[in-house]
């Protein structure tokens, strides 16, 4: 991709920056934010009446689609709200708990028409848990009118779990012997003067989310979400992106609408872009890949949003397949990746296989939080670096905080929380004495002389910690640099060491490429994975690439145990948006870091030893 070419999908980039008098250094875009939206309500009632016939949504539906167009999608949301004003629940919140879906999204319009929040809630906290105790917190946090599962059987337990007087449960279809309301009852009300009124009392200070964030620590935390956070973060994509205005986005995607990335990022921006979202029901893991390259075949997405991990899934399917190389990449303008850091490696080759059909594809991401709708800086320039996070976008101010030897990036903007639901002392916890959001992540700038070069994302300062040394270990960046190091192999990885000799590693295998590479089938456990020579030969080998290439103690990792319990929700292992606590992971596995740290190790720790002349 040229500069010219990506010029014409970029704006030029407008950055200002000047040093606080405590070393904090402010960066703010000189392109001023230009008017939006009042309402994520009126952006979508002006879409359907500019273009009702075009598709807004298609999820499939056994060989084929199940399509809504935007008149379509209007009627159904205005006749769902007339349900809820018609039980006396248009003023409590809407809590979804299953994924994506037809039903999913016009019950999040419903809730935009009247002003009432919509609680997307991660299936996880339904299906994996055990005992559903973060769930029924949120429920009795939120209090919905309305609790939405699209399978009463699947969602059984949860909705007994969220059962309460004065709750609607609704579902796709009714449930035997249940008292769940099918979703078809509550598009058959006929909208009436009402919906238009309460329609109009929506503004910007209207609570259109509550998202709940990770709860590592506690029960998770409702992140509130306002029309002008979600109005204001779409304008300032619209100006970074500007052939938005022009080119109507069509996505293929599966990220969860639970989480701010797929919900508000992605769904938003079909929205208020009058564009097309086609509800991918594969995700990358397992042999749901396989239903994404199904649904890559028949659609051609303009701009494509992943994960890291989807793209090392996805990538070499690709390269495979040229046809399909062909067809992803025949109408797209834009790769985009988010939510942690892409492997240098992995965006080389995505370069090389656009290049080798043709059509030759920026990539770019941002950086952003629950709390900030969710993007606060983009990398809306030509770029070979995958670990750049960009620039401020135009209305946010960043304020580059000195803490603990890093520079915290902290945020404000119109695309910033007011707060916590119900939680005033977490909220006034989360923000400094200047009113900007403390998000705890750390960056640098690419070049110190050149604040338009972007930021470098540096890791989360509660992770960070030092050796016996007195050296400190930044995680985030070494995290990623051995699962970068191992090509895939390794999922995911926590770090060890605190006051120690050396860093060691546990970790989690990619148990696909694991799979392929010990050559044992679809029945292969993880322990047989584990114990396979090629699969520990390929660890100890990621562990001698990155060991080769660093520098001090504080970038090696000496020693790495494969563990073989997942981490868990429950615990506060993982995060519902599918992020490694570390330190939660670290306390409840203390005896396979024992394991690490043994005088004489065990035999399944794997370890690295310099090479010698």
């Amino acid at each position: 991709m040229t500069a010219a070419s990506a010029a014409a999908l970029f704006a030029p980039v407008q950055t200002a920056a000047e040093v606080g008098p405590d070393g904090s250094v402010l960066l703010r875009s000189a392109m001023p934010l230009q008017p939006h939206y009042l309402s994520m309500a009126a952006a979508f009632r002006v879409g359907a009446a500019s273009h009702p016939d075009r598709l807004l949504a298609a999820e499939r539906n056994g060989a084929g689609w199940r399509t809504l167009t935007w008149a379509q999608a209007r009627q159904a949301a205005d006749s769902v709200a007339q349900s809820l004003i018609g039980v006396g629940l248009a003023d409590r919140p809407i809590m979804i708990l299953s994924g994506n879906s037809v039903e999913h999204l016009l019950l999040t319009l419903a809730g935009h028409t009247v002003g009432t929040p919509v609680v997307p809630v991660t299936t996880a906290y339904s299906l994996l848990s055990r005992d559903h105790a973060k769930l029924t917190a949120m429920a009795d946090l939120v209090d919905p009118g309305l609790v939405f599962a699209a399978d009463p059987e699947q969602f059984a337990g949860a909705l007994r779990a969220v059962s309460a007087p004065g709750r609607v449960l609704a579902a796709s279809h009714a449930a035997t012997g249940s008292h769940v309301v099918p979703f078809d009852e509550l598009t058959a009300a006929r909208p009436t003067a009402e919906i238009e009124e309460l329609c109009a009392r929506v503004g910007p200070d209207t609570v259109a989310k509550i998202l709940f964030t990770s709860g590592s620590t506690g029960n998770p935390k409702g992140v509130i979400n306002t029309h002008r956070m979600l109005c204001s973060n779409q304008q300032m994509m619209r100006q970074v992106w500007p052939f938005l205005a022009d080119e109507p986005p069509v996505l293929l995607d599966w990220l969860p609408w639970s989480h701010t990335f797929g919900g508000n990022h992605n769904v938003n921006m079909v929205l208020v872009n009058g564009g097309t979202l086609w509800i991918d029901d594969g995700r990358p893991a397992g042999e749901l890949i396989g239903r994404t390259l199904r649904n890559l075949a028949e659609v051609s997405p303009t701009v494509y949003f992943n994960v890291p991990a989807g793209y090392s899934l996805l990538v070499p399917a690709l390269e495979a397949d040229r046809d399909l190389a062909r067809r992803f990449f025949a109408e797209l303008r834009l790769v985009f990746y988010a939510a942690s850091a892409l492997p240098q490696a992995l965006w080389d080759r995505i370069e090389a296989l656009a290049a080798s059909v043709g059509r030759p594809v920026p990539m770019t991401t941002s950086w952003g939080a629950t709390e900030t709708a969710p993007a606060a800086t983009s990398a809306h320039f030509p770029s070979a670096r995958a670990d750049c996070i960009g620039v401020p976008l135009p209305g946010v101010d960043l304020k580059l905080a000195p803490v603990g030897g890093k520079k915290e990036i902290r945020v404000k903007g119109p695309n910033v929380t007011p707060g916590y639901f119900g939680e005033a002392r977490a909220t006034e916890a989360a923000f400094d004495s200047d009113g900007y959001y403390r998000t705890g992540d750390a960056v640098r700038l690419v070049d110190p002389g050149q604040p338009g070069a972007g930021l470098l994302f540096d890791g989360r300062i509660a992770e960070d910690f030092k050796l016996a040394t007195g050296t400190w270990v930044s995680v985030g960046t070494l995290r990623p640099a051995l699962l970068n190091a191992s090509n895939g192999l390794i999922r995911d990885a926590v770090l060890a060491g605190h006051d120690g000799d050396y860093v060691a590693a546990l970790a989690w295998i990619n148990i696909d490429q694991a799979r392929q590479l010990a050559g044992l089938g679809s029945a292969a456990g993880t322990a047989d994975l584990h114990a396979a020579l090629v699969v520990r030969a390929g660890c100890l080998q990621a562990l001698d690439t990155l060991n080769v290439a660093a520098g001090g103690s504080s970038r090696h990792i000496v020693r790495l145990l494969l563990a073989e319990e997942p981490p868990s929700l429950d615990d506060g292992e993982i995060t519902d948006k599918g992020y490694i606590n570390q330190r939660a992971v670290l306390d409840r596995r203390a005896g396979l870091v024992a394991r690490l740290y043994a005088e004489h190790p065990p035999a399944d720790v794997i370890c690295w030893r310099p090479r010698t002349e």
